[in-house]
């Protein structure tokens, strides 16, 4: 018999590739995937997957999502939103996975997508990153702060526990089915902002929307498929349960990212961005977009060599190649 793997949040930038990834495994005999949203799997030409709508909020549908599954991926997760409702969602509804996956009789394996956020933007973090780092996050960016906390939770949830426990950390995930990165760039924040009829002619008011700064610190991507097929390796029990860094060979900048997404992007100081930082993290009242400042002021390069010797993983996609792929499809 193979395995049955439930997946939560497998309509998400980085669930349609974990299912396809899934699917094709050799191990793999059934997925079952809850999200909020309607689905179907059919779309997909995906054969072995089912689809239950529901919420990660709510522990029966939890219950009875892991209650068939062998192996549990915690995927569901908002990203942008206010610090107070990705709170809610993120923490109390990992909470209720984690809880529910311990509980159930039968999973033997959980594998958790966590972030290199994690690790918070700290001036003492090593560079380059290993899996050894703590997970201090860091308060003042919320995305890293619940991302470290989540990791606090898991070990208190699943510690003295028989679970196998996976933790992946990509750096930034993006891609053509991954194009948040895109999409929160200045320019096209702008340009989807405009009335619709202003769209057409947006590209000649361009000189006049807001620059990306790029203070050059380096930055890692990795592809939703690359990401896909570690977790698939994960679901599978390749290596050893444990923590494993996500990322695609070579860096890039912010101004990469910029041309690459038709942003202009203007090169500043590093001391600047910091100070940036340092002032928002005062003020109160600060729109959580605001705290993704916090990203540009220290290096988060991670080492991905356990990844590689121990799971196995073998990315397809280097930084580059992922930023290029994400720009054909924009």
């Amino acid at each position: 018999m193979g395995l049955t793997v439930a997946v939560t949040g497998p309509t998400g930038e980085i669930g349609i590739s974990t299912v396809a990834a899934l699917e094709r495994h050799p191990d793999v005999e059934r997925v079952i995937g809850m999200a909020r949203r309607p689905f179907d799997p059919a779309a997909h030409g995906w054969t072995r997957t089912e689809y239950r709508q529901g919420d990660i909020l709510d522990r029966a549908s939890v219950d009875e999502l892991v209650a068939d599954a062998d192996v549990v991926v915690h995927l569901a997760y908002l990203i942008m939103g206010s610090r107070e409702e990705s709170r809610r969602i993120n923490l109390k509804g990992t909470r209720t996975v984690f809880e529910a996956t311990v509980a159930a009789p039968r999973p033997t394996r959980l594998v958790y997508t966590s972030s290199v956020a994690a690790y918070g933007y700290h001036a003492d973090n090593p560079v380059p990153l290993t899996e050894n780092v703590p997970t201090r996050g860091s308060d003042e960016h919320y995305y890293s702060a619940q991302k470290a906390e989540c990791e606090q939770v898991l070990h208190e949830v699943t510690d003295g526990s028989d679970l196998q426990v996976y933790v992946l950390r990509p750096c930034i995930v993006a891609g053509p089915k991954a194009p948040a990165l895109a999409d929160n760039m200045p320019w096209r924040t702008v340009r989807e902002a405009l009335p619709l009829p202003l769209r057409g002619a947006a590209t000649m008011m361009q000189s006049m929307l807001p620059l990306a700064p790029n203070p050059g610190v380096p930055l890692q991507l990795v592809h939703h498929d690359d990401v896909a097929s570690a977790i698939a390796l994960a679901a599978s029990g390749a290596g050893v349960p444990g923590a494993y860094n996500l990322a695609g060979e070579g860096e890039i900048t912010l101004g990469d990212v910029a041309r690459a997404t038709g942003t202009r992007s203007v090169r500043v100081p590093q001391a600047t961005v910091r100070l940036a930082s340092a002032a928002i993290a005062r003020l109160p009242l600060m729109p959580s977009a605001a705290e993704w400042v916090h990203i540009g002021r220290t290096s988060v390069v991670m080492d991905t060599f356990r990844a590689r010797s121990l799971l196995g993983w073998d990315p397809q996609y280097t930084s580059k190649q992922t930023l290029d792929a994400l720009a054909g499809s924009l």
